[in-house]
C-alpha cells in the first residue's frame, strides 16, 4: 500500500476507535457527561486551537468527530492526506478525553504522565527561548535494541533537548540507567499511541500561550508550529497504520518524522535512518537544531537537563551547607595580575576523606579579571554558579551566597567526581558564557572549617553587604538607561519587556543588572539600552523613548507602554510570567496569583485561565504579567495607588514577599504589618468573603478612590 493509502487507512481506523470510545462512554454515563483535561484553560487544546470550539461534554465530542471525518477525503494528494493526519490527531484527543472523563486518573500505573498541564508548559518557556532547551524530541514505538535507544535518549538529554516517550519505549527506558521525569527533561507520556496527542497538545498550547494565536486559525497554527516549535519525531520498530497516520499529523504541524525502518521518504518531512548511531544527527539536521556541547574534563554528564535533579537523603555521599555546616560562594573581580587563568585549588579535605555521608563546610571563591568586567557584573556571574553546578549529573545545588546547600550523590562519587571538578566546571562555563567580560578565571574551593569561617567574615559578608547597598541605591530614578529584553520573541513575536532597576523581566530571570551585562556580552543581542528621556508621565511611567523602543522592537505591534500602570497601556506579557495581577472592582483592588497556585482566585478564574487572556504579547488593560520581585516595589501599580491596592494573594506568595512588602507599605503609606491585611486562599477565595475580610482588617484599598 502507498504512503497516502496507509495514512487514510490509519486515520479511518483512529476515527472508528474514537467513535466507539465515545459511544461506549455515552451509553454508560450519558451524553451530558463532562469532558476536560486537568490543569488547562484551553479545554481540549488541539480541537480548540484548530476549530475555536471548547468541548465540554461527550455529546460535543461526537460533533468534533464529524469535523475529523470531513478531513479524511481519500484523495490521492499528499496535502489532503496530511489533513487526514490532523484528523487522526483530533481522534486521538477524543480518545484521551474519554479516558479522563470516565477515569479520575487514567494514567495511574501506566508508567507515563498523560496530559501535561499549562503550568508545566509555561515553566518551559524561559529555557526554550534562551536555548537551554534547543529542541523537542518525540520518541514513539519499540526497538529491538534497547541499548541503542538508551544511548539516543541520553544523547538528547546531554544536548539539553526535551524528550517525550510514547509506546513501549516507556518501559524500555525505565529499565535503563537513563534518569526520567520533567526535572531530567525525559518525560514518559504513555504506552498507547493515542498518548502522543499530549505532546502535540504541548506544541499547540505553546502557540496559544506565547503566540497570541486566535483559536480556530488553523493556518496560523500550522505556520506557528512549523516555524517556532523545534520538534521532531523518532519512530522505532514496525509502523502500523495508526502510527503512520499520527506521523502524518506531526508532519502537517511541521515536525519531521525519522523512522528506523524503510519508509517512502519525503525530503525534510519523512526520513529513514536505520543506523541508530546516526539517529540523533539525522534528527537534529532535519529540524535545523543546533546544539552547543561544552566538553569539560569531569567524570559525569554535564547538561541543563540535570538542573532539576534532587539528591535524596539515602543517596548522599557528601553534603555542604544546610544545618550541618557552613557553605558560601562568591565571585570577585580582580586586576589581571591577581588572577592566574585556570588555576584551580582545593584547600582542605576532599569528599573521599571519610566514610559517607561526608559533611563538610565549603567556600567557593571564583576570581575573574577582564578589561570589560565591572563590579556590577559580580552578582550576575555569581547567580550562575547555581546553574553550572546543577548541570552536573549527580549534584544538587540550592540557594546562593552564604545560604548555599550542595549535595553530591553516591553514583557521581563512584564515577570519580571530586571537588576539583567543581572548579573545572566553573572555570569552563565562566569563559563560555561570559567570555566577552572574563579574560581570566581562577577557582578556589575551601573545606578547611577555620578558613571557611574566617573568609566569610573578612571577604564574603562585606562583599554581600556592599552589593546590597548598591542594589538598594538602584532605583528607576537613579539611572539614565533602561533596557529592552526580547528573548521571548522566538515564541511571542510582539512582546517586549522593558527592564528597569525596580521592574525586572516578568519571567523573573532578567534583572536590570542582568540586562546591562547581557548588552556587554552580546552587543547586538536581546537586551538593548533605552535612554530614559522624553518624560510624559512620571506617575504612570511613560517616556517617549521607551515608547519608541517598544514600537521598534515589537515591529509596530505596540506603540505605547505605561510601566507603572495596570489600567492604561500595561506592558505586554509573553506567557512565561511568574505572576498575574488582575483587578477586582468589588474590593477596589487587585489580586496577584503565581504560576504555582492551582486553585481558583477571587475573580473566578485559575492562573491558567487568567494567563490565557493575558499572554502572547498583547496588552490587556486590567491584567498584567510580572515577576515576583516587582510586587514590593513602590513602582508597583504606582499609577493606581501602589501596593496598597493588593487585596489577595496565595499564601505561599504572600509569605515569600511579606517582609519586603511590609517595608514598602510602612515607608510609603505608614501601614504596619500590611501583609496581614491581604487575604489568601486559607481565608477566602469567594469575592464576597474576601471583601468582608478586608473590611474587618480595615484594608486601605476600601478607602481609596474607585479603581475602575
Amino acid at each position: 500500500m502507498s504512503l497516502i493509502g496507509l495514512i487514510y487507512t490509519g486515520s479511518r481506523a483512529a476515527l472508528d476507535l474514537a467513535r466507539n470510545a465515545v459511544a461506549e462512554a455515552v451509553a454508560t454515563y450519558g451524553a451530558d457527561k463532562k469532558v476536560a483535561f486537568p490543569g488547562t484553560a484551553y479545554a481540549l487544546p488541539v480541537i480548540y486551537a484548530a476549530t475555536g470550539s471548547k468541548i465540554t461534554t461527550l455529546a460535543e465530542l461526537q460533533g468534533a468527530l464529524e469535523v475529523a471525518d470531513s478531513l479524511i477525503t481519500g484523495e490521492e494528494d499528499l496535502g489532503k492526506a496530511l489533513n487526514a493526519g490532523l484528523a487522526t490527531a483530533v481522534c486521538a484527543e477524543v480518545i484521551e478525553a474519554v479516558k479522563y472523563a470516565v477515569t479520575e486518573e487514567p494514567y495511574t500505573g501506566d508508567g507515563g504522565i498523560g496530559f501535561v498541564p499549562d503550568a508545566v508548559i509555561r515553566s518551559l518557556g524561559v529555557p526554550l527561548v534562551t536555548g537551554d532547551i534547543p529542541g523537542i524530541a518525540v520518541i514513539v514505538g519499540e526497538t529491538s535494541d534497547s541499548g541503542a535507544l538508551a544511548a539516543i535518549v541520553k544523547d538528547y538529554q546531554e544536548k539539553g533537548l526535551l524528550t517525550f516517550l510514547v509506546g513501549n519505549v516507556v518501559d524500555q527506558i525505565a529499565a535503563s540507567d537513563v534518569k526520567t521525569g520533567l526535572e531530567f527533561r525525559v518525560i514518559p507520556v504513555g504506552r498507547e499511541i493515542t498518548a502522543v496527542i499530549h505532546v502535540v497538545s504541548v506544541a499547540v498550547r505553546a502557540a496559544l500561550i506565547f503566540g497570541a494565536l486566535s483559536p480556530g486559525d488553523l493556518a496560523g497554527l500550522l505556520a506557528y508550529t512549523k516555524e517556532r516549535i523545534p520538534a521532531f519525531v523518532n519512530t522505532f520498530g514496525p509502523l502500523d497504520e495508526i502510527t503512520v497516520a499520527a506521523g502524518a499529523g506531526a508532519i502537517a504541524l511541521g515536525f519531521p518524522v525519522i523512522a528506523d525502518v524503510d519508509v517512502p521518504e519525503v525530503p525534510g518531512a519523512l526520513l529513514a535512518q536505520k543506523d541508530h548511531g546516526q539517529t540523533v544527527a539525522t534528527s537534529l539536521e532535519a529540524r535545523g537544531i543546533k546544539t552547543k556541547i561544552k566538553e569539560i574534563p569531569i567524570p559525569v554528564s554535564f547538561a541543563a537537563a540535570f538542573e532539576g535533579e534532587r539528591i535524596r537523603r539515602d543517596n548522599i555521599h557528601a553534603e555542604f551547607g544546610s544545618r550541618r555546616s557552613k557553605a558560601w560562594e562568591l565571585v570577585k573581580m580582580r586586576h589581571a595580575d591577581e588572577v592566574e587563568d585556570h588555576k584551580i585549588e582545593v584547600i582542605g579535605p576532599d569528599i573521599d576523606a571519610g566514610e559517607p555521608p561526608v559533611y563538610l563546610p565549603l567556600a567557593v571563591l571564583v576570581e575573574v579579571a577582564g578589561k570589560n568586567m565591572e563590579e556590577d557584573f559580580e552578582p550576575v556571574l555569581e547567580r550562575k554558579i547555581h546553574y553550572f553546578l546543577n548541570y552536573m549529573e549527580g549534584v544538587m545545588h540550592v540557594g546562593q551566597r552564604n545560604l548555599a546547600w550542595i549535595r553530591i550523590g553516591k553514583d557521581a562519587f563512584a564515577k570519580g567526581l571530586r571537588l576539583r571538578h567543581f572548579g573545572e566546571v566553573l572555570y569552563a562555563m565562566m569563559h563560555e558564557e561570559f567570555g566577552s567580560v572574563v579574560d581570566k578565571c581562577q577557582v578556589t574551593i575551601i573545606t578547611d572549617k577555620e578558613k571557611v569561617l574566617s573568609l566569610e567574615q573578612e571577604l564574603a559578608l562585606p562583599s554581600y553587604l556592599a552589593r546590597d547597598d548598591r542594589l538598594a541605591s538602584l532605583t528607576d530614578e537613579s539611572v539614565d538607561t533602561f533596557y529592552t529584553c526580547t528573548l521571548c520573541q522566538s515564541f511571542a513575536p510582539a512582546h517586549v519587556c522593558v527592564v528597569t532597576p525596580e521592574r525586572l523581566g516578568l519571567c523573573g530571570a532578567v534583572s536590570w543588572l542582568d540586562a546591562k551585562a547581557t548588552k556587554e556580552l552580546n552587543p547586538a543581542g536581546a537586551c538593548q539600552p533605552i535612554a530614559k528621556t522624553g518624560l510624559v508621565d512620571e506617575r504612570k511611567g511613560i517616556w517617549t523613548e521607551v515608547n519608541k523602543a517598544v514600537e521598534e522592537h515589537s515591529q509596530g505591534a505596540v506603540s505605547r507602554v505605561a510601566l507603572y500602570s495596570i489600567l492604561e497601556d500595561p506592558m505586554t506579557s509573553c506567557g512565561c510570567f511568574e505572576c498575574i495581577c488582575g483587578t477586582v472592582p468589588e474590593g477596589n483592588g487587585v489580586i496577584i496569583v503565581n504560576r504555582e497556585y492551582v486553585g481558583t482566585t477571587p475573580v473566578g478564574m485559575t492562573f491558567g485561565e487568567l494567563a490565557s487572556m493575558t499572554g502572547g504579547g498583547v496588552q490587556t488593560p486590567g491584567f498584567m504579567g510580572h515577576g515576583r520581585h516587582f510586587i514590593p516595589s513602590n513602582k508597583f501599580l504606582a499609577a493606581e495607588g501602589g501596593v496598597a491596592r493588593i487585596i489577595w494573594m496565595p499564601k505561599e506568595l504572600k509569605d515569600a514577599v511579606a517582609e519586603r512588602l511590609n517595608k514598602t507599605a510602612k515607608e510609603v503609606y505608614g501601614i504596619d504589618n500590611f501583609a496581614d491585611m491581604i487575604c489568601d486562599e486559607t481565608i477566602a477565595t469567594d469575592v464576597e468573603a474576601v471583601v468582608n475580610f478586608l473590611a474587618a482588617k480595615k484594608h486601605p484599598a476600601l478607602e481609596m478612590d474607585p479603581l475602575v
